[in-house]
């Protein structure tokens, strides 16, 4: 059994709650069971309590056994002085506060219906199971379902949004170098994502807005600082961006930093590192790209502001000096929506929350018209119940699988909520 059940049972009022008494017979009456608090301290704020006729406001602490009391070390916790009652699944040992008195505890499981109890223990106890929920994924209805799937969603940008808050204190607030830096995270894709990253971070934004009126100037910045012109070549391009990039380096000052090498290796010529900076400098010469990212709120005006095509050498060529058969090279519309759903949704639901402003639906909108994602763990979920296709339920899937199901909190989760609590 895990706190978190018991939690629930509080939570929720899944005991009867009508003819309580403490471990030593004290009748308790419940006026209100508190705030649940999932920060640090006592697990529900502000419960009103009746203990033997005495009223009393405070803290309830919940834990599987007593003992846990001292195993956790609150006795030596001021946070915890507040404690008016201990709510326990199995009592086994007395809890003395500071000054001695004995703390009041409640034992719950002579007040749980024992069916309740045999729901979450046929859930928690799977063995061999790819989730706990596997054998009855595909009963649960899809309004809860949905309706959990959006939840999750927009849970999985909130924890996005906190990376985001992380870059932007490096960036000294400015969201347009936060943009630049995501974006280019993303343009690496994952075999090139650290690279792509560790690049724009060797770059001071300022520059990038000084030289974005020129695609070439901007070329040789992102490749010179990739070190994609360390090496010799009689290609007049590459010369052309290698002394572009001299001349930059001795006019703002700057240095390569510390930055990832790219990698060429099994992709495909669409993905090398040459292309994605190329499409990634085009798409920065547009002027005030920031504004209209924030502006831009459907996904056919999106495709319309990032589906860029790269500078004409890139028409001929996947790399220097070796010339391809001519192709533009555009970025495609599956590509601009792993820039949409990696960087561009989660920047602007951070960048409306930090302004108070709350723009659910719109993001909701863009991501449910985007097509679903296919990797292990959305497919194994496809297989248990079909779904709406599109990316919301795709991401709103890895979040489930990894912060719910791998951690086993069933009780946390609608779908484990429905299936352990529905009929009790």
């Amino acid at each position: 059994m895990q706190e978190d059940f018991l939690h629930y049972i509080w939570k929720y009022k899944k005991f009867d709650f009508q003819n309580l008494k403490t471990v030593d017979g004290k009748s308790v009456i419940i006026t209100s069971f508190g705030q649940h608090n999932h920060d640090a301290g006592p697990d529900f704020f502000n419960a009103q309590l009746k203990i033997d006729g005495q009223t009393w406001a405070g803290n309830v602490e919940i834990h599987i056994k007593s003992s846990d009391w001292y195993v956790h070390r609150h006795e030596k916790d001021k946070a915890y002085d507040n404690v008016i009652l201990h709510v326990v699944w199995e009592h086994d040992a007395d809890i003395y506060r500071a000054d001695n008195s004995v703390l009041d505890t409640l034992e719950l499981k002579p007040y749980v219906n024992p069916k309740l109890l045999a729901e979450y223990e046929k859930l928690m106890y799977q063995s061999n199971a790819w989730i706990n929920c596997e054998n009855d994924f595909n009963s649960i209805d899809n309004f809860t379902l949905e309706n959990w799937l959006e939840r999750l969603y927009l849970e999985r940008l909130q924890c996005k949004s906190e990376d985001i808050n992380q870059l932007l204190k490096k960036a000294q607030n400015d969201w347009e170098a936060v943009l630049f830096i995501m974006l280019a995270r993303a343009f690496g894709l994952k075999v090139n994502g650290s690279a792509f990253l560790s690049m724009a971070q060797s770059i001071p934004f300022s520059i990038v807005r000084k030289v974005a009126s020129d695609g070439q100037d901007l070329e040789s910045l992102f490749f010179g600082q990739s070190g994609l012109l360390d090496l010799d070549s009689e290609d007049a391009y590459f010369k052309d961006l290698k002394k572009r990039y001299f001349y930059l380096k001795q006019k703002f000052q700057f240095e390569n930093g510390a930055v990832e090498s790219s990698r060429f290796f099994r992709l495909r010529p669409p993905n090398f590192p040459t292309i994605r900076l190329a499409q990634l400098a085009t798409l920065y010469t547009q002027q005030n790209l920031f504004s209209k990212v924030i502006q831009t709120n459907t996904l056919d005006d999106f495709y319309k502001l990032l589906c860029v095509t790269p500078s004409n050498y890139w028409q001929t060529h996947y790399n220097f000096g070796t010339p391809s058969k001519a192709s533009k090279k555009k970025m495609t519309k599956p590509f601009v929506d792993l820039l949409l759903i990696n960087a561009i949704i989660p920047l602007k639901f951070s960048y409306a929350k930090a302004n108070g402003k709350t723009i659910d639906s719109e993001l909701l909108d863009v991501i449910s018209e985007i097509k679903l994602e296919s990797n292990s763990i959305v497919d194994k979920f496809f297989e248990l119940k079909p779904m709406k296709k599109s990316a919301l339920t795709s991401q709103a899937l890895i979040q489930l699988k990894n912060n719910y199901c791998d951690k086993n909190r069933c009780v946390s989760c609608a779908i484990g909520n429905q299936l352990i609590l529905g009929n009790n």
